[in-house]
């Protein structure tokens, strides 16, 4: 959220880079309500199945990158990212319903301001519709709806411009005092480890008759496919020739070097093999949708759900997206073959029984239970337990409390000068919890002064928060979709 009009430009760049840049990346089945067409709504404004998809996708996609491209969708669930995305559509909706209350819009001028200054849509340095529109066309968009993003994002941006506040003097100096300060405490790391439970199937069946909807099975999708296999042959000397003279600046050496025509030879063969067997593929595609397969060529069939595929996560997620009225995927290259699949039935996901849920059941008990002593536990001891004494730290040095890693030192020494107690415990993300007793606090001779930039951060952080609270208390928010 952005605080000056300096930035607004800036901003919306970013935004579109990442909404023209992202893939769509599907994360299962869900159930809607009674409101077709809609996940949510708040105030009045609905939030669509391809908003929240578009949503996901760009989410999923920024964390790939930050995994440089080991990001799955197994993570993408235990980092909650469809609450994530749900989330954020619904804070932009909340914003959007103020604006409207405020009677605010965007002209077209202003709208076209921002995508005319858009590199990506330039030919020398100069704004080409043509270009534009091909652009969207590659990223599976229209105008209309690309236009209106930009449009509602422009409109979020104006009207948070209107509820910024600038720094002021006393407020530099205040929060250069609250950086520059050090405590000398000690402190005792408390660990699930050190809990040990023993779960009785009592305990364990009541846990699962509460909360059986969260264990459930993935949908299954059983198949039948047919498979073409490579075709060997020798093409003619012709043939040959004539791929060389249309592909020859794609035949390179491993320094960059075209391949001559002879050097290519088995390169080509081997291409011009596989696009023969993707012809003959093709025509077992038609056969197989006519019901018309040769004497001979028999179906094989298969069962399969997203964690027992054997096919690669793109064909799987393919197959699954197969549906009564569009049954059949057109050849898919599987090693050497190419594979025609259709879908012949989709076992929707069920809740799993008791003893199929069993391992899961034990470890969401494990993990809570776990979570409930260790309270307990430091609730318990917090005012007088015996632990480790620092030196005097900064917020800046969360390398140097041992037993915590850096990020759950920045994490805790964050809370801790955030607390307002001398002696307590804080909780960290990890799971782990650090007891702690302030026992000297003073300021750095050489403390951190804040910049205004700093003060803008932090003034804004709190509006954010304060903002899409008080929206929440006006504007109800209504969730149709299940599971998130």
């Amino acid at each position: 959220m952005q605080r000056h009009r300096k930035y607004l430009v800036i901003t919306i760049w970013i935004s579109t880079i990442a909404f023209i840049g992202a893939g769509f990346v599907g994360w299962g089945q869900y159930s809607y309500g009674d409101k077709a067409g809609a996940v949510a709504k708040v105030g009045d404004i609905s939030i669509t199945s391809g908003e929240l998809q578009k949503s996901y996708s760009n989410l999923f996609n920024q964390y790939n990158q930050l995994f440089q491209g080991k990001f799955d969708e197994k993570q993408a669930q235990q980092f909650g990212l469809q609450r994530q995305a749900l989330r954020q559509l619904v804070n932009q909706a909340l914003v959007l319903n103020l604006a409207n209350s405020y009677g605010l819009m965007v002209t077209d001028e202003e709208l076209w301001n921002v995508i005319k200054s858009q590199p990506v849509f330039a030919k020398e340095g100069t704004f080409d519709k043509t270009i534009y529109a091909e652009a969207l066309k590659q990223n599976n968009l229209t105008i209309k709806e690309y236009e209106a993003s930009i449009k509602k994002e422009l409109l979020i941006q104006k009207t948070l411009y209107l509820l910024a506040s600038g720094s002021k003097a006393i407020e530099e100096k205040a929060l250069g005092n609250a950086l520059g300060i050090s405590d000398k405490f000690n402190y005792k790391i408390l660990t699930p480890s050190m809990i040990t439970l023993a779960p009785n199937e009592t305990e364990l069946k009541a846990l699962w008759g509460k909360r059986s909807k969260e264990f459930k099975t993935s949908p299954s999708f059983e198949i039948s496919y047919v498979t073409q296999t490579p075709i060997t042959a020798t093409p003619s000397a012709k043939e040959i020739s004539d791929y060389y003279d249309m592909n020859r600046q794609m035949l390179k050496d491993a320094t960059g070097k075209i391949l001559t025509l002879v050097e290519a030879q088995g390169v080509i063969i081997a291409a011009l093999n596989d696009k023969a067997t993707e012809k003959e593929a093709l025509r077992l595609y038609i056969d197989y949708k006519k019901g018309a397969l040769k004497a001979g060529v028999a179906p094989q069939k298969a069962t399969f759900s997203t964690e027992t595929s054997t096919f690669d996560p793109e064909l799987t997620k393919e197959i699954m997206g197969l549906n009564d009225q569009k049954p059949f995927l057109k050849p898919r290259k599987v090693g050497n073959d190419y594979i025609i699949v259709k879908l012949e039935k989709m076992n929707p996901a069920r809740i799993k029984t008791y003893e199929e849920a069993k391992t899961d059941v034990i470890a969401l008990y494990t993990l809570e239970a776990k979570k409930t002593k260790l309270q307990e536990l430091a609730q318990n001891s917090y005012k007088t337990f015996s632990g480790s004494t620092t030196d005097f730290l900064s917020r800046t040095d969360s390398a140097k409390i041992a037993g915590l890693s850096a990020q759950e030192g920045s994490e805790f020494l964050t809370k801790l000068f955030a607390s307002k107690q001398k002696q307590g415990f804080i909780t960290l993300e990890s799971g782990n919890v650090v007891l702690y007793n302030v026992l000297e606090q003073k300021l750095l001779q050489d403390k951190t002064l804040a910049d205004a930039n700093a003060v803008l951060k932090l003034k804004g952080s709190l509006l954010d928060q304060g903002l899409i609270k008080t929206l929440e208390s006006k504007y109800p928010v209504e969730i149709y979709v299940e599971g998130i």
